[in-house]
């Protein structure tokens, strides 16, 4: 696949953590819906990483990941619009980590800002393995074997991203360079006619004389809109215009997802690990008995107390599923000790039952059908390890392993 043509390519991975809840669906898989219908996106189930950290138990990996991908399926993850499979069953990503780490600096793994902060989380395992410290080339291998574009992450994600430019941008720089690569550039640069070569050549100097970003955009976008060069002179010059060979792995963007406003149970965040989720196949009855026993305005000790709406949890629910009219409706009888807390609640109750309905029943008929979701499974690891051998074909010539 040419990186002109990467940038319509989303990945995204999750560890399997077994059921889903709230917090997923409003932090990642809403957004994950919305793009599956606007680029070419693959997801997968990032079990080797899962082993990173439960290398010493990983009897609950593949269930949880099965129990994952069914969420997935819930919420509206369309398998007819996008690759769903198990990281593990493409082993492209483990050929690709492996030649990455022949090249990748040390360093650069351990500056990683989560390295050393999830190490200090996870204190009681023993974390002092190659797999930990290299879980982040690991995810650029990810990244680069499907030659995506785009990467959907949270700001606390971003660092990421960046290491996975920075691995792309040196086994460019390092395997790039084709023999006659100057001339063939040359050659590309005629092509484009007389004219835009020679903005073309400008827009590349003002880049490298004086690192004008303006110049390197437009150059970019130049390129890519030329229609009468190959798809190979197009790489070429994009190489060139930065300095480097052609570009066999584009360097993704991070595509920042919108920060999730779906609080927990508590007003903290929604975790398994704080038991104040409400998973996304709960019951009817239990996502009534859960919200029911929220924690509200401590100060509305008596039903004739009045009340803080900003002190209190379910006002963050109703931030999140209640329209206007019910937000004021509540904002005026809490403060008023018009309406008490259960009242206050039902709404709530309401809303989260509803949007939850249409995800329970597509549940319930992946439940009733394994093999569906095996077949599921299957398909798309055979999409993702035909994309990721074709990365691979270009990766073992560029670095004199295409031995026949």
């Amino acid at each position: 696949m040419s990186s002109v043509a990467s940038q319509q390519r989303v990945l995204s991975g999750m560890r399997p953590t077994g059921r889903l809840h709230l917090g997923h669906y409003h932090g990642v898989l809403k957004n994950w819906v919305k793009l599956q219908y606007e680029y070419d996106c693959l997801f997968f189930a990032a079990d080797w990483h899962a082993l990173t950290t439960a290398y010493e138990d990983p009897r609950g990996i593949q269930q949880s990941s099965f129990e994952m991908v069914v969420d997935w399926l819930a919420a509206g993850i369309n398998p007819n619009a996008c690759s769903i499979f198990i990281q593990s069953r493409v082993p492209a990503h483990a050929e690709l980590h492996l030649l990455l780490s022949m090249m990748t600096p040390l360093s650069w793994l351990e500056r990683v800002p989560t390295y050393k902060d999830q190490q200090e989380k996870l204190k009681d395992k023993d974390l002092a393995t190659y797999g930990f410290l290299g879980y982040p080339l690991l995810q650029s291998a990810d990244i680069l074997i499907y030659r995506a574009g785009l990467v959907p992450v949270g700001a606390d994600q971003v660092a990421h991203v960046e290491i996975t430019r920075e691995v792309a941008r040196r086994f460019n720089h390092l395997y790039g360079r084709e023999p006659g690569f100057e001339e063939a550039v040359e050659l590309a640069i005629t092509r484009m006619g007389k004219k835009t070569a020679r903005l073309y050549t400008d827009l590349r100097k003002r880049y490298q004389e004086a690192g004008d970003a303006g110049a390197l955009a437009t150059a970019q976008a130049l390129i890519r809109d030329q229609q009468n060069i190959t798809l190979g002179d197009k790489e070429r010059l994009l190489g060139s215009l930065e300095g480097g060979g052609k570009i066999i792995l584009p360097e993704p963007q991070a595509l920042l997802t919108p920060a999730s406003k779906m609080p927990g149970l508590d007003g903290a965040k929604m975790s398994k690990s704080y038991g104040n989720f409400i998973s996304l196949r709960e019951l009817p009855d239990d996502v009534d008995a859960k919200i029911r026993k929220m924690p509200t305005d401590p100060a509305r000790v008596r039903r004739t107390d009045v009340g803080n709406p900003e002190k209190c949890p379910v006002w963050q629910m109703h931030e999140v599923y209640s329209d206007d009219a019910t937000r004021q409706w509540v904002q005026q009888g809490c403060r008023s000790a018009g309406i008490g807390c259960l009242e206050c609640k039902k709404p709530v109750i309401d809303a989260v039952n509803a949007e939850l309905a249409p995800m329970r029943e597509r549940a319930r008929e992946f439940e009733s059908n394994p093999e569906l979701i095996r077949s599921i499974l299957s398909q798309g690891s055979e999409q993702a390890a035909a994309l990721a051998e074709d990365t691979l074909k270009e990766v073992r010539a560029a670095m004199g392993l295409a031995y026949r």
